[in-house]
């Protein structure tokens, strides 16, 4: 079977072979010294799949270099840069091939395909960083802005020891290549991040906010605009707090209580969790789980709490911090009250860096207060305290508080999420977190907001038999909320 791309490469008797090829119409010809054995696709998705290879073959000891370091792939204008021993300009179908006359591989760049070589990061920045003039889509170098932020990346993931070591690189490489003004643009950009030179050099948002004492998350900033938009263009309506005596609040609030930390594995049986409840006593054989019961209904039973919701981004913080605090006063070890230490994940979701965390709620309260609609306050907070996992311990349970907090204050129904929508749930909230997809969580918590509002019983058993009939307290997969 042919390979989907031949290069011709000088030798007679090879070109007489794929000469044989075409004439029998085994292979076709797609760009200077390429053929392609695939009859099908377009030139274009051919080349733009063998990429990598093509530009081995017709530029042996070429450099992936300036903007296409970064990317590895052509820009949206179809623009793909090389470092090479000239400068032309070469088109094939659907990619514009730029070689500008530059240095070839060094010692430090990365070999890749036949003889292609990637540049590495250091020489990558300083190439950025050279004067271009063409437009954002057609230039050679990504903007300062860019430039910064990924910079920025280095410093928040692996800390100011490895921008240190990129810039000590990038200056004994400058010195080889002759790019001293590009190095004293870096070394600019660098000292401004770690805050040793003027920060007036700085052009991108998220750095500024480093140097400023507010780093942040770029990533969840998105998915929070992301989810802004959706929950802003939609219409919600109100459901008004059904369970207005307290004893159906409380009623209400121990069945919150009781499903908030069944889904985070603190599993009791309903019996047990009644006890722990009424008596204010934990079992003996459980005495942390037993608090966090305890610790869960103490600020969701409590409606004056309940009506506290943030006016400022510190507001918030301090909200937050404090319903931790009561929630996990029996765990010392998880540091109630206290923002994570150390970074923290559930399988393969790693959840923001601890070091960001305050940044982060900060954006994410900017996109909170310009929400209206209670319902969508309620499901911003509770995805945005979710995403960034802010503590060691509680991220869950105080996400719903958090969540429940903004409908008990505006006198409408709280959300309860029972055993058998667990899956549900947290599908809907990764299917934001790994798709940029809020629709199935807005869908999700709309639904099981209408069947919270069904809950409504100044009887502790009228309500349970609610909330049986309904399967809600069903493990099993097969079942469904019936409401």
């Amino acid at each position: 079977m042919l390979p989907e791309i031949l290069v011709a490469n000088g030798d007679k008797k090879y070109s007489y072979y794929l000469s044989a090829l075409v004439k029998k119409g085994l292979i076709r010809k797609i760009a200077p010294k390429i053929y392609t054995s695939n009859l099908i696709d377009s030139d274009e998705n051919i080349i733009r799949r063998n990429l990598f290879l093509i530009l081995s073959k017709l530029f042996p000891e070429a450099v992936v270099s300036h903007r296409s370091a970064f990317e590895m792939k052509p820009t949206a204008s179809g623009d793909f840069f090389l470092s090479y021993k000239y400068t032309k300009k070469v088109k094939l179908a659907g990619v514009v091939v730029h070689l500008l006359d530059g240095p070839l591989g060094q010692p430090e760049d990365t070999p890749f395909i036949n003889g292609l070589f990637i540049a590495c990061p250091e020489r990558a920045f300083l190439e950025n960083l050279q004067t271009s003039y063409q437009k954002m889509n057609g230039a050679k170098c990504l903007t300062q802005s860019n430039i910064e932020d990924r910079l920025e990346k280095v410093i928040r993931i692996n800390g100011e020891a490895a921008i240190n070591v990129l810039r000590d690189k990038a200056h004994m490489l400058a010195e080889r290549l002759g790019m001293k003004t590009e190095y004293e643009r870096l070394d600019k950009i660098i000292g401004a991040l770690l805050s040793t030179r003027d920060a007036k050099v700085l052009t991108s948002p998220l750095a500024s906010a480093r140097v400023f004492g507010e780093p942040y998350d770029p990533h969840r900033y998105e998915l929070f605009q992301i989810l802004f938009s959706a929950l802003n263009t939609d219409t919600f309506a109100t459901l008004p707090e059904g369970n207005v005596s307290d004893k159906a609040y409380r009623n209400f609030a121990f069945f919150e209580s009781y499903f908030s930390n069944y889904i985070e594995g603190t599993e009791f049986t309903l019996e047990d969790a009644r006890q722990i409840v009424e008596t204010n006593q934990p079992l003996p054989s459980r005495n942390e789980d037993s608090h966090d019961i305890l610790g869960t209904f103490f600020i969701v039973s409590d409606r004056k709490e309940m009506s506290r919701i943030p006016t400022t981004s510190d507001e918030l913080i301090d909200l937050l911090q404090t319903r931790h605090r009561m929630l996990l006063s029996a765990r010392l070890e998880k540091h109630p009250g206290q923002f994570k230490m150390q970074n923290n994940h559930a399988g393969n979701s790693y959840f923001v860096n601890f070091e960001l965390v305050r940044g982060t709620l900060k954006k994410g309260f900017d996109f909170y207060q310009a929400l209206r609609s209670p319902f969508a306050r309620a499901v911003f907070m509770l995805f945005m305290v979710s995403e960034i996992h802010p503590f060691d311990d509680g991220n869950g349970c105080i996400s719903r508080i958090m969540m429940n907090a903004e409908l008990t204050h505006a006198g409408e129904t709280k959300i309860l999420i029972p055993t058998v929508f667990r899956t549900d749930y947290l599908q809907a909230l990764r299917k934001l977190t790994r798709q940029d997809d809020p629709s199935v969580l807005v869908k999700a918590m709309n639904r099981v907001r209408r069947f919270s509002a069904t809950l409504q019983a100044d009887d502790f058993d009228i309500m349970k038999l609610q909330l049986e009939r309904a399967n809600a307290f069903s493990d099993s997969e097969e079942d469904i909320l019936r409401f």
